[in-house]
């Protein structure tokens, strides 16, 4: 299909360069607030708007607010391809209007200053939470909302400006809730395409601590050698680094070579071979990384086993001398 594609559904207009697009009906889902105008956020929320929700997407900054409500978001695709689609943006969570979903997309460092606003919204709306790490587990479980659930991502994402994200690679969507009415999540489920699949699980906490093994794997390793996730396999002093950090891990936590083996780790280096990881893009884009929520939660409670996990443990301080010595690219 070489021409632009215009589908009007009633939520939006989606502007589709390059394929076919299959329009899902929204049904009982109106309104989904994206909260984080970063990566993952501005992802997200692309696939969200491209299933027919009405989209709000809530930031920072002024300047990206207004270049989003004047130009829409627009999605690059894995085949070069553009999908745009039109949101709202807005700067602040008292100014939306009711919603039936709320995803919290910022980084864990942002978080402590949302608790506020995210515990003013009404008590029906569910929270969806999209962090890395283990951290902001229990502190999210604190607040009013009947519903909470949290999520884990595997895909590649990056942000070219304000108003454009990059779909960098293929990955699924894990959500599990936490607490509350699991149904939102069912649905949608159903609503968004391949390009972002969905799947529920059934023990957040697990979720949460599986994912931040496999961070644990693959992020500080990239981030010290500063290579991409595939160079983890073809580069033999880091994959022997990641067997050493693996070996660690499951000395310090039962089972775990049941539930995260080292075949599903090399599996994931593949698939995302050519992905830098967040913690390293952090890193070249002079930013704080989130190794404190990630490595250094797993460093706790392998402590609490009594390990001391020393090879993770030298990256978790390489990274943090690195933050503190401000060379970050």
């Amino acid at each position: 299909m070489s021409e632009s594609c215009i589908i009007k559904t009633s939520a939006k207009v989606c502007h589709l360069v390059g394929r076919p697009f299959a329009h899902k009906k929204a049904g009982d889902f109106v309104n989904v607030v994206v909260v984080g105008g970063g990566a993952v956020g501005m992802l997200t929320a692309s696939f969200l708007a491209e299933a027919g929700i009405h989209v709000t997407v809530a930031v920072r900054r002024q300047e990206q607010a207004q270049e989003l409500n004047r130009t829409g978001l627009t999605r690059v695709n894995l085949d070069g391809t553009k999908t745009q689609s039109q949101v709202e943006a807005i700067t602040s969570l008292n100014m939306l209007p009711p919603q039936n979903l709320a995803v919290i997309a910022v980084k864990y460092g942002q978080l402590h200053t949302l608790y506020k606003e995210l515990s003013a919204l009404p008590k029906d709306v569910p929270l969806l939470f999209m962090q890395n790490g283990l951290a902001h587990y229990e502190e999210a479980l604190q607040l009013p909302q009947q519903t909470i659930a949290f999520s884990s991502v595997s895909f590649g994402a990056q942000v070219k400006n304000n108003t454009t994200v990059l779909h960098r690679g293929p990955g699924l969507c894990k959500i599990a809730p936490a607490r509350g009415n699991h149904t939102f999540f069912l649905k949608l489920q159903q609503m968004v395409g391949p390009y972002f699949p969905v799947t529920l699980a059934q023990n957040a906490e697990q979720m949460l601590f599986e994912k931040a093994v496999f961070n644990c794997l693959i992020n500080p390793l990239t981030t010290v050698l500063q290579i991409k996730n595939g160079e983890l396999l073809t580069n033999k002093q880091a994959f022997l680094l990641m067997q050493t950090i693996y070996k660690e891990l499951i000395d310090a936590f039962s089972g775990l070579e049941v539930t995260v083996p080292f075949s599903d780790v090399i599996t994931l280096c593949e698939k995302t071979a050519e992905n830098t990881s967040s913690m390293l893009a952090d890193r070249l884009n002079g930013q704080k990384s989130e190794i404190d929520t990630i490595v250094g939660a797993i460093l706790k409670k392998a402590l609490i086993n009594g390990y001391t996990l020393p090879t993770l443990r030298t990256f978790y301080h390489q990274i943090l001398a690195i933050e503190e010595s401000g060379e970050l690219n």
